[in-house]
């Protein structure tokens, strides 16, 4: 097996190899609300797409990177490589954002097993918000924020994406999310600054013995 894999790996493996920077930080992904390699994947959709706030699926897969290790093209594409992992902008009201996120909160946090769907929390960029996972349906998000000012539930909002559900989305002729990242990455001149954690401020979830302070 491992020959078989090497031969298929061959003919690719000097662009999977290429190096695109070096993180100054811990890259992870592994967190109910957030991680670190996820923080790169919206902070890079946000700046180079021009967006105010950028969405990222709340995937569990990919490979830490320590400080000073290597960004290459081959863990950018194990962070991002599914079949429909195409990069969106999208204009969204106030108030659709916050059914997304509550809609999303109800797949984790519903008390009932059977409608939870697994997997983490869409990570976020640029908005702020607080959460209470033992609220009720549709009465878990609040205090939404672009910078200083609350999110107005009227005014539309341009969002990031990427791994878009909808068909047409995918037949749009969006880029693939890993090209819009790498562009991001060679323009940081060599190295990625450690990415500053956009995590939810937590309410009526603690003390938790599962929680690690």
């Amino acid at each position: 097996m491992d020959a078989l894999i090497e031969k298929v790996r061959a003919p690719y493996e000097a662009r999977l190899s290429e190096t695109l920077g070096v993180t100054d930080g811990l890259l992870y992904r592994r967190g109910n609300f957030n991680g670190t390699g996820d923080q790169l994947l919206v902070d890079a959709l946000m700046q180079v797409q021009g967006a105010q706030i950028a969405f990222s699926p709340g995937f569990r897969w990919g490979t830490s990177l320590l400080p000073g290790q290597p960004i290459t093209r081959e863990w950018l594409l194990d962070m991002t490589a599914t079949t429909y992992s195409f990069a969106t902008v999208t204009e969204m009201t106030g108030e659709m954002i916050k059914t997304v996120l509550e809609d999303v909160c109800d797949n984790l946090f519903n008390p009932d097993p059977y409608y939870q769907q697994g997997g983490d929390m869409v990570r976020v960029g640029g908005l702020t918000y607080t959460c209470d996972p033992t609220a009720g349906a549709g009465k878990r998000i609040s205090d939404m924020r672009l910078g200083d000012q609350p999110i107005d539930g009227s005014r539309r909002y341009k969002v990031a994406g990427w791994a878009p559900v909808a068909e047409e989305a995918r037949r749009a002729g969006n880029k693939q999310v890993w090209e819009v990242v790498e562009q991001w990455l060679k323009a940081q001149g060599g190295h990625v600054k450690p990415r500053q954690l956009n995590t939810p401020r937590l309410i009526g979830a603690l003390p938790n013995p599962g929680h690690a302070g």
